[in-house]
């Protein structure tokens, strides 16, 4: 197979992979990343709505502080056919005896006491409102990290591209000096074809790897909110940041954490609807009033029944209601009040210790890669001079084809390997920066 061909060849399934890239792709930074993912993630804007109704939710008359009224409204048009019997007299009959009755009213009531349970209601709704902003923020936060490792990854993709074209070049350039050493009769035919073959061997590898990288940008777009389709170049390098401490992220993970937080909200809100409870053993006292408005007019069905009638007026006054006996349920709703305080507690507990171990873990990986990248940058250093005098000697007849492509493999798998390790770093260092809550302020 001729050079040409395979370099046609070559490019043809590129564009098969990737439509677009024969157009001017966009050129995406972490940073706008992070802009459009902040606008458009779906889980962020379902938070968002949450935390506004919990916002709206915080007013005086959701609390029980404000009174109600209510206006009412009736007419009733009535048809009726009668027989009425007397003593001594003769029965009286009458049909389709029309009236027609007319009657309005509102009315206000207004609880002024009732154990201090409103005051109850409205600390929990200020508690649920807390609590909201803290799951948006939590949802926000998780949404950056999701967000930064796919964008590494698309990073990271890209990058093993670039070594596996490495490797390619190396291959190409093999088979031109296998060639040439066969038309000066110094190579056989065979070495040609396993050059050729090993050649075919990168390109298969390059084209799986393309499938890789898409399917990376596609998770990206994903996260992103937009078209999964949306082509871009990445213009960041992966780069780590070494100065992470584990005291320092330790120490303020508690404080910090949007999750934590809302548990220990958790336990107000149990420790509220304890309040809760005994706040309804007290009298509520209420105040009542009411203007009403009636009016009659019937055909009569006797001398004694007026044709006409109409009734106005108001009326106020107090209104107290005392539980006295409700079966002992006040009794278990505070016991299982307290059972739920206890609960909270526990919860928080277990979450606060499922986060140091964690951090832990994150801070353990995060020190082991930073070590095994520095390891595998050096070795990478040696890789590729190894690669270089292999190719060296190759052309000089000093080395065999097994042997370069072993040096040349050697090569791709050391920088497939750093790659490799670099994000993982990245990743550690980003699930520290989340789990310490400190990620979001790296953005701003």
């Amino acid at each position: 197979m001729s050079s040409l061909k395979a370099a046609v060849l070559l490019l043809f399934g590129t564009v098969l992979l990737f439509p677009g890239k024969a157009a001017a792709q966009e050129l995406l930074t972490l940073e706008e990343a992070i802009r459009i993912g902040l606008q458009n993630n779906y889980a962020i804007q379902i938070a968002g709505r949450d935390e506004a109704i919990a916002s709206n939710n915080v007013t005086l008359g959701n609390a029980g502080f404000l009174p109600t009224v209510e206006g009412r409204a009736t007419r009733i048009l009535n048809e009726n056919n009668s027989r009425q019997e007397f003593s001594g007299r003769a029965p009286v009959e009458r049909s389709g005896a029309t009236s027609t009755n007319l009657s309005s009213s509102v009315n206000l009531n207004w609880t002024i006491f009732d154990g201090m349970g409103m005051f109850v209601n409205y600390d929990r709704l200020q508690a649920l409102e807390k609590a909201g902003k803290l799951f948006t923020r939590e949802t926000i936060e998780n949404a950056l990290a999701d967000i930064t490792d796919a964008y590494f990854e698309v990073v990271r993709q890209e990058g093993k591209i670039q070594a596996i074209e490495d490797a390619i070049a190396i291959s190409k350039a093999r088979i031109e000096l296998t060639e040439a050493q066969y038309k000066v009769g110094v190579s056989a035919k065979v070495e040609i074809l396993r050059a050729q073959v090993d050649y075919n061997a990168d390109r298969s590898e390059l084209l799986n790897q393309q499938e890789s990288l898409q399917n990376a940008k596609i998770n990206l777009n994903q996260l992103l909110g937009r078209d999964p389709a949306i082509n871009f170049n990445t213009q960041d390098s992966i780069t780590v940041d070494r100065n992470l401490n584990f005291g320092t992220i330790d120490n303020g993970a508690t404080a910090a954490n949007p999750l934590l937080q809302r548990l220990s909200l958790n336990r107000e809100l149990a420790q509220l609807d304890l309040k809760a409870v005994r706040a309804s053993r007290f009298p509520v006292i209420g105040i009542t009033s009411a203007y009403n408005f009636s009016r009659n007019e019937a055909e009569p069905l006797n001398d004694f029944q007026a044709r006409f009638n109409r009734n106005h007026g108001y009326n106020y006054g107090l209104t107290l209601s005392l539980p006295i006996f409700n079966g002992f349920n006040l009794n278990r709703q505070a016991q299982n009040a307290r059972i739920a305080i206890e609960a909270s507690e526990l919860e928080y507990r277990q979450a606060q210790n499922q986060i140091d171990a964690e951090l832990a873990r994150a801070y353990s990986r995060y020190t082991n890669r930073l070590q095994l990248l520095d390891l595998e940058e050096s070795n990478m250093v040696l890789a590729e001079e190894n690669a270089k005098i292999a190719l060296e000697r190759y052309r000089l007849g000093l080395l065999t084809s097994i042997e370069l492509r072993e040096a040349q493999r050697n090569q791709l798998v050391a920088e497939n390997r750093l790659i490799d390790i670099r994000y993982e770093a990245k990743a550690a260092e980003t699930e520290l920066k989340r789990l310490s809550s400190t990620i979001l302020a790296d953005t701003q």
